[in-house]
């Protein structure tokens, strides 16, 4: 098709207006449009799916022949590309536009879109009326001082695993381990937070898992036993988006502190709610074990009762139901809702409640029964029968005081 018809420039500025529009056509669908009133407009008509499209390429003589004539080109090869040149004008008009606004952002002391301090604070935002004052100070801070001076003006879809990892050895460096680790685990929080809402592809921090050394208090299991502490981290709990078998694994956890690994091997066959027992069998101590279960504990079983109620886990693994779950769930939830392992571990929630409820004023004996531990006197446990009902209204009263306890937890630190 002929290309070029429109000799020079000087034929350009010699077109005068006439009553009606016209064109003067340049060779394979670019012309230029002239309208009464003598604004000369660049135009370029293409076919793409079947459907005939008009591009508007600027106006003459701020946009010249020559320039013109190579914007055609670039569109030429758009179309023959399999690309609508209209769709890449607009991407390229809302980019300039999130830039614009990016500068502006950051020339009135705004963090910029999509940058991770916005989406972080976006974040925050949203959970921290769920969060204790302390709590959420504590972490708004930790995010202020040791992040956003170095990742808070990045693309949160952009940032690296080395890039975050840097910024935790700073922290690292200082001395501040504990302070490293949380840290990590927030930031973990605000990209999946960014994924969710689509403007991150995936959670780099999920690569650092191991990258930085442990942090360790003493050779137990890590647990809270603060009560301003346990009542934050029952509000996390209840915060858990996770899936609901793990969200009601996590629940029940610190109302009936048993042993990480009976709680997943939880069978229905076991659990009566009418009576609001679970009795099962322990294999660490070869007796029977009865759980007596607080209304709050009733509740939660109910709650998952129409969805594995059929099968014979109550917390079946999600690939295979036939399994109970993962004996990593409870423990990932905690990372995953900000707890370092060594803050808290499942088997912490043992130790908590024991040295909660000791400080309460319940006997050690009723704890014990409770804890499912070992006879240490060997001479009295093989006297000793049917054991698993010792206390038993004792220590139905004290679980439903520590679950009345727990809420109050959940709303008020004074207690």
């Amino acid at each position: 098709m002929a290309r070029n018809l429109i000799s020079s420039d000087l034929v350009l500025k010699r077109i005068k207006p006439q009553a009606k529009t016209f064109r003067i056509s340049d060779g394979d669908a670019l012309y230029l449009l002239v309208k009464p009133d003598g604004a000369k407009w660049w135009r370029f008509d293409y076919s793409y799916s079947g459907k005939r499209k008009t591009l508007s390429l600027g106006t003459y003589p701020d946009t010249s022949l020559a320039l013109v004539r190579q914007k055609a080109d670039e569109a030429r090869a758009l179309v023959a590309a399999g690309t609508d040149p209209s769709d890449v004008r607009k991407a390229q008009k809302a980019r300039q536009a999130v830039q614009r606004e990016t500068e502006q952002r950051i020339e009135d002391g705004l963090p910029a879109i999509d940058s991770f301090e916005e989406v972080a604070r976006e974040w925050f935002v949203k959970h921290a009326a769920n969060w204790s004052e302390t709590h959420s100070s504590k972490i708004i801070r930790r995010l202020e001082v040791d992040i956003f001076p170095w990742l808070g003006k990045r693309n949160v879809g952009e940032i690296e695993p080395p890039e975050l990892l840097g910024v935790m050895r700073r922290i690292e460096d200082r001395g501040a381990l504990e302070t490293a680790h949380r840290a990590l685990a927030n930031c973990g929080q605000v990209f999946r937070y960014a994924v969710a809402t689509g403007r991150a592809k995936r959670d780099p921090s999920s690569d650092l898992r191991g990258a930085l050394p442990p942090y360790r208090r003493d050779k137990h299991f890590a647990a809270i036993t603060d009560p301003k502490k346990v009542g934050e981290l029952m509000r996390d709990i209840d915060m858990y988006s996770g899936t609901f078998v793990v969200k009601c694994a996590f629940r029940l956890s610190p109302l009936l502190f048993v042993r990480p690994g009976e709680l997943r091997k939880m069978e229905w066959k076991d659990v009566n709610l009418d009576a609001a027992e679970w009795i099962y069998f322990v294999t660490k101590t070869k007796t029977n074990h009865l759980v007596p279960l607080s209304t709050q504990a009733v509740e939660t079983l109910r709650e998952i009762l129409p969805l594995t109620g059929m099968g014979k886990y109550v917390f079946p693994g999600e690939r295979d139901r036939d399994r109970p779950m993962s004996d990593n769930a409870v423990r990932s939830a905690l990372r995953r809702m900000g707890w370092s392992n060594e803050e808290m571990t499942p088997h912490g929630f043992r130790a908590m409640a024991s040295t909660i409820l000791d400080n309460m004023g319940y006997k050690q004996e009723w704890l014990e029964r409770q804890l499912a531990h070992e006879e240490p006197n060997k001479v009295k446990a093989a006297y000793k029968r049917d054991t698993w009902r010792m206390y038993q209204p004792e220590r139905t009263a004290m679980m439903q005081a520590w679950a009345d306890y727990l809420d109050k937890l959940k709303t008020s630190v004074q207690i």
